[in-house]
């Protein structure tokens, strides 16, 4: 299993409380892994000593993106996610949010893009429960700036185009 068990993780956890060291935790699905995830990724980890993703299960991104969706199973995307260099344990959920996970886990640092930013640049914390349970004991919450043209809707809508200009 690609995917490591929340039971585990809270034990790392444990573990990097102990030693001092900084835990940063983002959550997303990560269909089709391009150049503004690894940027993302590689950004968030420079806020802190361990880099954790929770990792939207199957499930969890056909009930937020439609039936279509993901282009990718989740074992696959955790064994991607994982062989990144900035990225130290990935577990699967399955609920829409990852409320629960920054509940169990408590990061010192939690990450999203900054498409979550209200009108006034911070946490929009309607569209972000997450960032409002870390705000809530103390943790730090960082949204990291979107890379214009990199997301996998673009991407997807590039490889239909592409596949129907070939086909006529």
């Amino acid at each position: 299993m690609a995917g490591t068990a929340l039971a585990e993780l809270l034990i790392r956890r444990e573990q990097l409380r102990a030693a001092g060291r900084r835990l940063v935790l983002t959550n997303g699905v990560f269909d089709l892994l391009h150049v503004g995830h690894v940027q993302y990724l590689e950004q968030a980890r420079a806020l802190g000593d361990c880099l954790f993703i929770a990792l939207n299960s199957d499930e969890s991104v056909r009930r937020l993106k439609g039936p279509s969706r993901p282009i990718v199973g989740q074992e696959d995307r955790a064994t991607v996610l994982a062989a990144l260099r900035w990225v130290n344990a990935v577990t699967i959920f399955d609920q829409s949010t990852a409320e629960a996970v920054v509940t169990e886990l408590r990061p010192d640092v939690y990450v999203k893009g900054a498409d979550y930013a209200g009108a006034d640049g911070t946490p929009d914390l309607q569209r972000l429960p997450e960032a409002r349970i870390a705000l809530s004991y103390g943790a730090d919450v960082h949204l990291i700036r979107y890379q214009p043209g990199h997301s996998t809707s673009a991407l997807i809508a590039r490889i239909i185009s592409s596949h129907q200009a070939t086909a006529e």
